[in-house]
């Protein structure tokens, strides 16, 4: 994972300090990228501890395209309740936009719209399988028409995926990412999507490329960061899955082999 200590190194020494919605501060830059080949390990951050479990939990929550804390996600990734509403409910974030895009349509009899809803998810995975050479395996959760409506705006928000010679690479666009706390969960939780992808597809696991917009530091976050740049990398863990469809995995298909971290470095949330 030199990748990420070198993405760290450099927003610490070319960033630059930028107020923010949330009122901490932040150094950031803008525009950066970094690829991990999933072939040379999976891409889970060893210079401090990540709960693979809790990214796991979060995935199949995304996948299920459930937006409500208390749909199991509550006992397992509590960093979604400080942006829950009193009941846990998110609103139309990412696993809804994934499995339910609105869209209307005109009824011919009746001369009235419907709402129906676009599967993101079961469109990319038939495209996947039946035009690999596509360049429109896109998921989006950037929807404008409800960003309005969600307790936060998708920060990870645009997936292309990329066949070729049997491989499956996939590009994440991140408008906005806390380097610190949340980059390290994305780039794993991806690279599990995209190994997800690649079983019921057929397919190898190839690059996954991580393109960030505002990749930024909060302030107080530095210290921690700094204490992970003293440290070596060891040997990527490995990924075991079973050959399944990936709307069918549940949480004790995932099996991680190898993972020897760092000790667990805590840093706050800014909300």
């Amino acid at each position: 994972m030199k990748q990420y200590l070198d993405l760290v190194h450099h927003i610490l020494e070319h960033g630059e300090k930028k107020q923010d919605r949330t009122g901490t501060g932040t150094i950031s830059v803008f525009g950066y990228q970094c690829k991990y080949d999933l072939r040379q390990g999976f891409p889970l951050l060893t210079t401090k501890k990540v709960l693979f479990d809790a990214l796991v939990y979060e995935l199949l929550w995304f996948l299920r395209g459930s937006t409500n804390i208390n749909d199991d996600l509550k006992q397992h990734t509590p960093i979604w309740n400080a942006w829950a509403g009193p009941d846990g409910e998110l609103g139309p974030v990412y696993g809804y936009q994934w499995r339910k895009w609105e869209k209307f349509v005109m009824d011919k009899e009746s001369g009235k719209y419907r709402k129906e809803y676009i599967d993101q998810i079961q469109n990319a995975l038939q495209l996947i399988k039946t035009n690999p050479d596509s360049r429109r395996i896109i998921v989006s959760a950037w929807n404008v028409a409800d960003i309005d409506k969600m307790a936060l705006p998708p920060c990870h928000a645009f997936i292309q995926f990329y066949v070729v010679n049997g491989r499956l690479d996939c590009q994440l666009y991140q408008r906005s990412a806390d380097v610190a706390l949340g980059v390290p969960f994305n780039i794993a939780s991806y690279a599990l999507l995209m190994s997800m992808v690649a079983q019921e597809c057929n397919l190898t696991p190839g690059i996954f490329v991580h393109t960030l917009g505002d990749a930024h530091v909060y302030l107080n976050h530095i210290e921690g960061l700094k204490i992970q740049l003293e440290r070596t990398p060891s040997t990527l863990p490995r990924l075991e899955l079973p050959k399944k469809n990936v709307l069918d995995y549940k949480f004790e298909d995932f099996k991680l082999s190898g993972y020897q971290p760092a000790a667990f470095i805590k840093f706050p949330i800014a909300v």
